[in-house]
């Protein structure tokens, strides 16, 4: 399965996971092997993970948390508390062992070192006075969250693949129309 992994953080891709939130939301994650997938894909877990229910739903509780948090952050309001203790409580958990070897840096970890990673990323980027301009997407349906590193914070669209493409396509059908 492909993820759109376009946030610029982990959390934020995680997030993401629950597309369409306004209008016909869609669940990404919708067991515990599309969850191992996701963890390894975003880069969050170095290889497979075992992964079960109770796990998945640990990680929906942080997705939610984690997408909640950064709504406050984005609408300028206080930070959910219950979210916060979510959060907080996943990042006060494992964290993923390095090492150094021969053959350069190795990661190991579980499912709940992962998630505690995903959860510092947000920790980190929301506490950084100095962070990347948090946006939402441009597309009216999209709600995926992200951080603009463009030139001048310019960017609109969580991505050009899935957004941008289609705001520019019907944008130009639109002049077409309107020309013709």
């Amino acid at each position: 399965m492909e993820f759109a992994l376009v946030s610029g953080n982990l959390a934020l891709d995680l997030a993401g996971t629950l597309r369409w939130r306004r209008t016909a939301p869609e669940e990404v994650l919708v067991d515990p092997d599309t969850l191992r997938s996701w963890l390894v894909a975003s880069g969050a877990a170095p290889g497979p993970v075992d992964v079960d229910a109770a796990a998945l739903t640990r990680a929906l509780a942080l997705r939610e948390a984690a997408y909640r948090l950064a709504r406050d952050r984005l609408e300028g309001r206080a930070f959910d508390p219950d979210a916060l203790d979510v959060v907080n409580a996943a990042a006060a958990g494992p964290a993923m062992a390095i090492a150094l070897t021969p053959d350069g840096l190795v990661r190991r970890g579980g499912v709940d070192a992962a998630l505690g990673d995903v959860a510092r990323s947000l920790i980190t980027l929301l506490g950084d006075p100095a962070a990347p301009p948090l946006k939402e997407c441009g597309r009216d349906a999209c709600t995926r969250l992200y951080l603009d590193r463009s030139r001048g914070a310019r960017r609109t669209w969580c991505g050009m693949d899935e957004c941008g493409n289609r705001v520019k396509a019907a944008a130009y059908r639109a002049r077409r129309r309107g020309a013709g």
